[in-house]
């Protein structure tokens, strides 16, 4: 009688522990970590470059490691959050040659990323200085979300793209895409070609 009853409490024991750890699980939402942007402030280009402009206070002016024959090349960057806007100067000279080369180029470094871009939205621009240039931003996995270039037409051809130095994917950078695109807007408004560099 007594094994009868330990088999009963033994048994009521692994009942209660099978039925007992049954939940309902209900999925979590999808969640993103918090990203806490500055409030935008900006500083005049220091660098005896053939352009000046003003950039964001919270990016470091560095020489591109990637042409150092290119001594007007600088990347600004954004070291808080790895990402690099990489700017690249060639002169006109006054040749339309240079010039159609340059906008080309520019064009082709663009639609290069037609593969992997949901969509490619491009706009002409003029700055207040009257330079003319276009603006693309890409939507999708890409490597640069946004990219610009800015001319005189004559002398000066400025172009400028975005890259970030991080797996993660772009819908996670959004905000800081999206801040940083206001950084390079300011930068093109406010960019006046010298004679220096």
């Amino acid at each position: 009688m007594e094994s009868v009853l330990i088999k009963t409490v033994v048994f009521s024991f692994l009942a209660l522990g099978i039925f007992s750890c049954q939940q309902n699980h209900v999925p979590k939402p999808k969640g993103y970590n918090r990203i806490d942007l500055p409030t935008p402030s900006y500083q005049f280009l220091e660098n005896d470059l053939p352009y000046r402009f003003e950039h964001s206070t919270y990016s470091i002016v560095e020489p591109d490691s990637f042409n150092m024959e290119e001594k007007n090349w600088v990347n600004l960057h954004y070291r808080d959050w790895d990402a690099r806007v990489h700017l690249t100067y060639k002169p006109v000279e006054g040749s339309r040659e240079n010039l159609k080369a340059y906008l080309n180029d520019a064009l082709s470094l663009t639609s290069k990323h037609q593969i992997k871009a949901y969509g490619i939205d491009e706009g002409v621009i003029q700055n207040p200085q009257g330079y003319t240039g276009l603006v693309a931003e890409l939507s999708g996995e890409v490597p640069t979300q946004f990219q610009f270039y800015v001319t005189d037409s004559t002398q000066h051809f400025l172009r400028g793209a975005l890259y970030f130095k991080t797996a993660v994917k772009n819908d996670s950078l959004s905000p800081i895409i999206e801040y940083i695109k206001v950084d390079m807007m300011h930068l093109i408004n406010s960019l006046e070609f010298t004679d220096e560099g």
